[in-house]
């Protein structure tokens, strides 16, 4: 699972795709009234919408959040967080496709008579959805993008470029970095356990171990995807170290418990001492 995003710009106060114009209060709207419970945005491409899950027109995502700011232009601006999918990670990260954003607005959406956001689009074509296309769209009796929209009165925003950032890359680093040393910690005190609490000790270190491969493979799986990024190669470098290290400890740990001690005699002998 790919995680959830940083915030990032899906929108901007002014013109759409068809010569109308995205207003402030629109922005506004969308970022109080969204909620995936109400109505999820997906992430689509091109704003065009497949029917077959194996289609290159799936969903790519969804939109869990949305928020504005306004920039030193004074303009209003859309950010959202997504839930992308690992197929939309690689192709804007690695592949760097797709890279810009279209947003598929219902001015007057439900019963609300407020904007929502219906829909995001990622595109390689900003100039379609952009200038050429408003320029073409403000004299056209019928938009050439009205087949996409979900309903004839959705406006299309302008493209914007965009950089997709995993909100949860610094919280991976940071649990993994700590990870081992609280295996040593365990360790140690295992060292000094007394007879009685070894087992308990013994299926602690077991299940430990384990979270540690599981942790190693996730962390693998990340980094094959930012094979670019030296920061998370020195990261996975320390941790095969660490899991070693686990490795090595563990099998010198006693195998099996200590068989029972002795009791001794039947204390019928005594003695003075």
């Amino acid at each position: 699972m790919a995680g959830k995003s940083k915030k990032f710009c899906i929108a901007t106060e002014g013109a759409t795709t068809d010569g109308r114009v995205i207003e402030r209060a629109h922005l506004e709207q969308m970022a109080k009234n969204y909620s995936p419970k109400l109505y999820g945005a997906r992430v689509n491409l091109e704003h065009i919408k497949g029917v077959t899950p194996d289609s290159p027109f799936k969903r790519y995502g969804d939109v869990l959040s949305l928020s504005t700011e306004e920039g030193d232009d004074g303009k209003l601006r859309l950010y959202a967080v997504i839930d992308p999918t690992e197929d939309l990670v690689k192709i804007t990260t690695k592949d760097r496709q797709k890279v810009y954003t279209s947003c598929e607005i219902n001015p007057k959406f439900a019963d609300t008579g407020e904007a929502y956001l219906v829909g995001l689009a990622v595109t390689d074509d900003p100039a379609s959805l952009g200038t050429e296309m408003l320029q073409f769209s403000a004299t056209a009796k019928k938009s050439p993008l009205a087949k996409r929209k979900a309903e004839p009165d959705n406006l299309f925003s302008e493209a914007v470029e965009f950089t997709l950032e995993m909100e949860d890359e610094q919280t991976s680093k940071a649990l993994l970095e700590g990870f081992s040393s609280k295996i040593k910690t365990l360790l140690g005190g295992a060292k000094k356990t007394t007879d009685a609490n070894f087992s308990e000790i013994q299926q602690a270190v077991e299940v430990i171990a384990d979270s540690q491969k599981g942790l190693l493979e996730q962390f693998a799986a990340l980094s094959a995807g930012l094979a670019e990024s030296k920061a998370l190669k020195e990261q996975l470098e320390k941790l095969s170290a660490d899991h070693t290290d686990l490795v090595q400890t563990l099998s010198q740990q006693p195998n099996t418990p200590p068989r029972d001690r002795t009791p001794g005699g039947s204390g019928a002998i005594t003695t003075d001492c």
